[in-house]
């Protein structure tokens, strides 16, 4: 890894995903985690101040960035649940089956190398009657969109750490063996490629 992808990128994708309407999109998911969650790519801690007081008991927050992680200093003294940082990837998750009562994903499954199996992880740890909370961008419903977003994804893929722009999200949840409970999905403000988001719950097939 180099000193751009160690050092710079953990801030530019800080920046980038704290921009306001992503921000809007994270306060709409995150307050419904309860219980023991598991938040998979918790990168630099910006769903840390939508968590619900008094509904969380712990919290594993799931990276394989250290250096990211290390942005979220600030934002640990306000909460009143622990917080356990765990340096792994999505795709091995080192904790026992059924241990989580929530999982929470948002803007992270456009990066993972291989997201059915990081799912199918996100399935192992969560108890039969949890729920994966996700909220994501990905593949546009318009075709025009779609046309641009593959056509730009190698590029954008290798300048933007991983990201990918045309990951059909909510085919990947369900491939994985979740049922999902409830979804919405439109474009927020920014630049259309980028900008088409689902979010929603999913449940245990």
């Amino acid at each position: 890894m180099n000193i751009y992808e160690t050092y710079l990128l953990p801030r530019v994708v800080n920046f980038t995903c704290g921009l306001k309407p992503m921000m809007k999109q994270r306060e709409k998911v995150v307050p419904l985690a309860e219980g023991r969650v598991l938040e998979i790519g918790v990168g630099s801690g910006l769903n840390l101040p939508f968590y619900t007081p008094g509904k969380v008991k712990h919290l594993w927050g799931l990276d394989p960035s250290r250096e990211t992680w290390a942005l979220a200093h600030d934002k640990l003294g306000k909460l009143d649940f622990d917080v356990e940082f765990i340096k792994a990837s999505a795709e091995d998750i080192p904790l026992d089956r059924g241990s989580a009562d929530t999982v929470l994903i948002t803007y992270t499954l456009c990066t993972i190398p291989d997201v059915i199996s990081a799912l199918r992880e996100a399935r192992r740890v969560l108890k039969s009657d949890g729920t994966l909370l996700f909220c994501e961008h990905g593949l546009a419903t318009d075709e025009s969109v779609q046309r641009w977003q593959n056509r730009l994804n190698p590029i954008w893929t290798r300048l933007g750490g991983g990201c990918n722009l045309n990951r059909p999200i909510p085919e990947l949840i369900q491939q994985a063996g979740f049922n999902i409970r409830s979804i919405d999905a439109m474009y927020i403000p920014g630049w259309k490629p980028a900008s088409f988001n689902y979010w929603g719950a999913a449940i245990h097939h």
